[in-house]
């Protein structure tokens, strides 16, 4: 299920690896500006910084009219009391300062400078690592008790893989299972617009909540490596019902419509345009910093495809969308269904069995991507099955709620 990984553990004398050990967060965030790979990402990022939000689209004019702002319907709604009660709890124990530094205005700009590395480049909120394990504790019962079981459990096993990666090459103290920041948008509140924010290595919740309603993108979850097969969480993987679903999809399109729908047939393949695979983000569009990128769509459409194919696409869906409450999930997926004529399905990459690959699905409501990336701390120089991303946007200008909250400050 990890696909190998251990082949590509870096020695422990390997310079790159033996540089960074001893170093916290707070060291390696300045480290990491001067280092030739990671200072170029930021530097090629820094421009994107907090910019006035508008919103993903396809064509450069977003279309916020796609987006249904009314209450939701009967159980659809959103858990706003059960979010609402925990995050009080959590401010209730807070020292002022702490309370202070956590908490930003529900419509700040601090919502748009989450990111997916290891290296810190905005310290929103507090940092689990360095609280006191009760108030992580209140912090997780926030995230728990605004996502379904399923959905908490991938966050937690996200952060125990970033810290079994820290514990292979020896640098928890950068990677562990506390490396994330944490922070709480606007007043909790059962019917009023508030959210919380939750970010670091390979793991991105941006989740706002307005009385019934739920918008819970951007979100990033990725694992390099996908498992861990060692020590107490031994048998632990991820992501392996979406990638199966995937490729059963791919593999099933006859050979002109799978044609259409692969783009690039390799993964760095000669004919991409320059730029088309980005140093960090690789083949991803939508990863941190893009809020408002122009997107085209690709591959071919959704509604062109068999009616078992339909099941696969309805299947890929609900598992993207599997960390969100029941109800939640459920409108959410209906929503999605119903731009289907509108929906594209575009890959890049093999379709073997055992091949990485890239693939997108976008419409007017979402983009959801899937890649397989080289090594950053393991040494693959190839994208691999065990190094995964994934993303889930909301475009057209509902990321982060964004267009609930612009509906609520207009009714007052």
């Amino acid at each position: 299920m990890t696909g190998g990984f251990r082949r590509f553990v870096p020695p422990p004398d390997d310079p790159r690896i033996t540089a960074l050990r001893g170093l916290n967060a707070y060291d390696y965030r300045e480290a990491a500006k001067n280092a030739p790979f990671t200072g170029d990402l930021i530097r090629g990022w820094q421009p994107l910084y907090g910019q006035p939000f508008r919103g993903m689209s396809a064509d450069g004019e977003p279309r916020p009219s796609v987006h249904d702002l009314g209450p939701a319907r009967p159980g659809e709604e959103a858990p706003a009391e059960a979010m609402t009660a925990a995050a009080r709890a959590l401010l209730t124990e807070l020292p002022e300062d702490d309370r202070v530094r956590l908490c930003y205005p529900v419509d700040a700009v601090e919502w748009q400078l989450w990111a997916n590395p290891e290296f810190m480049q905005h310290d929103t909120g507090l940092r689990l690592e360095c609280a006191r394990p009760g108030t992580r504790r209140l912090i997780l019962d926030v995230v728990r008790a605004s996502l379904s079981e399923p959905g908490y459990r991938l966050v937690r096993t996200l952060m125990r893989v970033n810290g079994f990666l820290g514990d292979l090459v020896e640098l928890a103290g950068i990677m562990n299972e506390y490396s994330y920041n944490f922070a709480v948008f606007g007043t909790p509140s059962a019917d009023r617009p508030w959210g919380w924010q939750l970010f670091g290595h390979h793991l991105a919740v941006n989740c706002l909540v307005a009385g019934s309603r739920m918008v819970c993108t951007p979100v990033f979850f990725g694992a390099e490596p996908n498992g861990i097969d060692a020590g107490p969480d031994a048998g632990t993987h991820v992501f392996t019902e979406r990638i199966r679903l995937a490729r059963a999809l791919m593999q099933s399109l006859p050979g002109e419509l799978a044609d259409r729908a692969r783009t690039y047939r390799e993964m760095n393949d000669p004919a991409m345009p320059p730029g088309r695979v980005h140093p960090g983000d690789e083949r991803h569009l939508a990863g941190a910093f893009q809020d408002n990128r122009v997107i085209p769509y690709e591959g071919i459409r959704v509604s062109e495809m068999s009616r078992e194919q339909l099941v696969l696409v309805n299947r890929l869906v609900a598992e993207f969308t599997a960390y969100l409450p029941d109800g939640v999930a459920k409108a959410r997926c209906r929503e999605i269904a119903a731009w289907y004529d509108e929906t594209h399905f575009s890959w890049i990459g093999g379709t073997r069995d055992d091949d990485p690959f890239y693939f997108r699905i976008q419409s007017p409501v979402v983009v959801a991507e899937l890649d397989h990336h080289c090594g950053v701390f393991l040494t693959n120089a190839e994208p691999a099955p065990f190094h995964i991303h994934t993303v889930l946007r909301t475009p057209n200008g509902n990321d982060y709620g964004r267009a609930i909250v612009r509906a609520a400050v207009r009714t007052g």
